[in-house]
């Protein structure tokens, strides 16, 4: 399993395609923060909460100086259509080799309705200005969850 990161650890940098096939850096958000949220898979009735969340605050948290990038293991045809049937505004990629999610400490053994199994480990990173790890949110909630990070932000 891979190590959680830790507030001060530099957050991995990553380049990955959105739900158009267009790459998203980490490198292209300097200067600004970032949560870059770690969710199981779109279309889902969680990820979906989760990600409806984030849209509905998207412009408060945008007015705060946070961009919001949702990263999953899917494939960008699949976040396009989870995007266009949400009306979603966060920016989205997709991760299929779990490369960036297993950095960030956001994949491995989770229990699951009381069995351990292996997958996305629900996460939010907040990444300050110079790139370091500002907060480490894992195990989180989908509902709820935005508005408990906005509570810590001071948003």
């Amino acid at each position: 399993m891979s190590e959680r990161l830790q507030p001060g650890d530099t957050a991995p940098a990553f380049t990955l395609p959105d739900a158009d096939g267009n790459e998203v850096s980490l490198a292209a958000h300097k200067g600004r923060k970032v949560i870059v949220y770690f969710y199981p898979a779109a279309l889902t009735p969680g990820c979906t909460k989760q990600a409806c969340d984030f849209t509905d605050n998207l412009d408060a948290l945008t007015t705060a100086g946070y961009d919001v990038i949702g990263v999953s293991p899917d494939k960008p045809e699949k976040l396009a259509k989870f995007r266009d049937k949400e009306s979603l505004k966060v920016t989205l990629v997709g991760d299929p080799s779990k490369e960036t999610l297993e950095a960030y400490g956001a994949f491995g053994e989770k229990k699951l309705y009381g069995k351990v199994v292996t997958g996305v480990i629900r996460s939010t990173i907040v990444v300050d200005e110079d790139g370091k790890v500002e907060h480490a949110f894992y195990n989180v909630k989908a509902t709820g969850h935005v508005a408990k990070i906005m509570r810590d932000l001071g948003v």
